[in-house]
């Protein structure tokens, strides 16, 4: 038997009833060709990879084999650009299952690209193999890079060509399966606000914390709705704060792509800062960069806000507001905690470390250097010298833009005092710190664009598969 078809799946979103999805069926495609497996993710749900064939794959994720229940498209609305649709829900996707990993959560199994659904609003339900394969190493990478994000299970080529204004066409398509906490999104309960629909908010609120914050089933009464908010806001907080230290720019943050366990998820025009810029864009059509890099901790705020409109018929609205009011705190001492891993500092803040980030964020702003590269670069060049020497950084070590900017000595003499403030005890953790959180792999969009080329000029998957072994590997 399908390991993949025999997974003990749950009915838990499914046994709220039918306000909240769609029966629908998976498109028949003309071939089914396995691209992408992940077998981390078969470990995690108690699976041995080696029982699992390529033929599995296919069978569960491209024929769509269906185990015994029912595929959903998911009803739910969203702020978009700032404007509020009504006319949305899972137009080329589906949620396929629900099991228990290893560690005892529930996990969705979540489609893209597997046909139209009644939310399809005239498209194709269609995913391009380009945005597969996109998604599929944006979700390693983040990984990888220690962000709380979904992941791809797999992804099938399909053998469909696909017509698209923002890639040469005719291309080739995929249907990818992703694998996440959960679909359920500040959109759906957007949705039902807008239905006027209090008792299906209050019964989803219920499951959300059942299933994703079982911890709260024990606080007595309205609490524990407040105290879902808060930690939604702390959880969301430290999300973005992740996004900015790795220099992500995710690039649509509708309230439809905010997850209500505060997980990163669904990946389209997304980007890796080439250099330190806070307007940076990666959406074409951001026209007024709206999603910019900058943008990203007031967006998520201002969505979280947003999202006091439908729970405010559970929660108090004076609770919810005090509660977004610690996000700054939350998102400041998240992003100043990874930014000083970084530079090879663990532990509490002090005041020269906190002018340290600054210096270096300065620094990185004036001279426009790569911004994963400067990291990097600092890594391979660090050494135990650095304690005691004032000019440990020469030109064939690291960059001249660096050397010979004006910022350049002051941040130096910032980060000597923050070196020789640590005890001789710690000073060797330093470069271990480094090297963890300064990868030398990095998804730049040539990069990605070099992948994409290879395989569509001459079907070549290696350099793919090679890169995500250097990802994986945190190389």
């Amino acid at each position: 038997m399908n390991p993949l078809i025999a997974l003990n799946y749950e009915p838990a979103l499914e046994s709220l009833g039918a306000d909240y999805y769609d029966d629908v069926v998976a498109a028949e495609f003309p071939q089914q060709i396995l691209r992408f497996r992940n077998d981390d993710l078969l470990i995690q749900l108690g699976i041995e990879p080696t029982q699992v064939t390529d033929e599995h794959f296919t069978e569960a994720f491209g024929k769509f084999t269906s185990p015994a229940h029912p595929f959903l498209a998911l009803r739910y609305h969203g702020y978009q650009f700032g404007e509020y649709n009504p006319s949305l829900g899972d137009g080329r996707g589906f949620l396929y299952g629900q099991v228990r990993g290893v560690d005892g959560e529930l996990y969705d199994f979540g489609t893209k690209g597997s046909g139209r659904t009644p939310y399809s609003r005239g498209g194709d339900g269609m995913l391009t193999l380009k945005g597969g394969v996109r998604e599929v190493l944006a979700a390693e990478a983040l990984h990888q890079m220690g962000v709380r994000t979904s992941r791809c299970l797999s992804m099938v080529e399909t053998g469909l060509d696909l017509w698209r204004g923002d890639e040469p066409s005719p291309t080739r398509s995929a249907v990818m399966v992703r694998f996440s906490r959960s679909h359920i999104r500040f959109g759906t309960f957007e949705r039902l606000h807008y239905l006027k629909r209090n008792d299906l908010i209050q019964q989803l609120l219920d499951h959300v914390i059942t299933y994703y914050y079982s911890h709260l089933s024990l606080v007595a009464g309205a609490a524990r709705y407040a105290q879902f908010y808060n930690e939604l806001v702390q959880r969301v907080a430290i999300l973005v704060a992740q996004w900015m230290a790795v220099g992500f720019c995710h690039a649509v943050l509708n309230t439809d792509n905010m997850s209500i366990t505060g997980e990163s998820f669904d990946y389209g025009p997304f980007a890796f800062l080439p250099t330190y810029d806070p307007d940076f864009t990666a959406a074409y059509f951001d026209h007024y960069g709206r999603y910019s890099y900058g943008n990203q901790p007031g967006i998520c705020k201002l969505n979280l806000e947003l999202l006091q409109q439908p729970l405010s018929a559970i929660i108090d609205s004076s609770e919810m507001s005090a509660g977004l009011a610690k996000f700054e705190d939350y998102y400041f001492l998240e992003y100043k905690r990874l930014m000083l891993q970084k530079l090879g500092f663990e532990g509490e803040t002090t005041p020269v470390r906190d002018e340290l980030l600054v210096a270096t964020l300065q620094l990185l702003a004036d001279t426009q250097v790569g911004y994963h590269q400067f990291f990097y670069r600092l890594t391979q060049a660090f050494q135990h010298r650095w304690r005691q020497e004032t000019n440990y950084f020469k030109e064939d070590e690291f960059s001249p833009e660096i050397i010979g900017n004006s910022h350049y000595q002051p941040w130096l003499q910032l980060y000597r005092q923050a070196l020789g403030a640590l005890p001789e005890t710690e000073f060797e953790s330093v470069a271990i710190l480094m090297t963890r959180s300064n990868p030398q792999t990095i998804l730049l969009r040539p990069q990605i664009e070099a992948i994409w080329d290879s395989v569509a000029q001459s079907n070549d998957w290696e350099p793919f598969n090679t890169l995500l072994a250097k990802i994986r590997s945190g190389s």
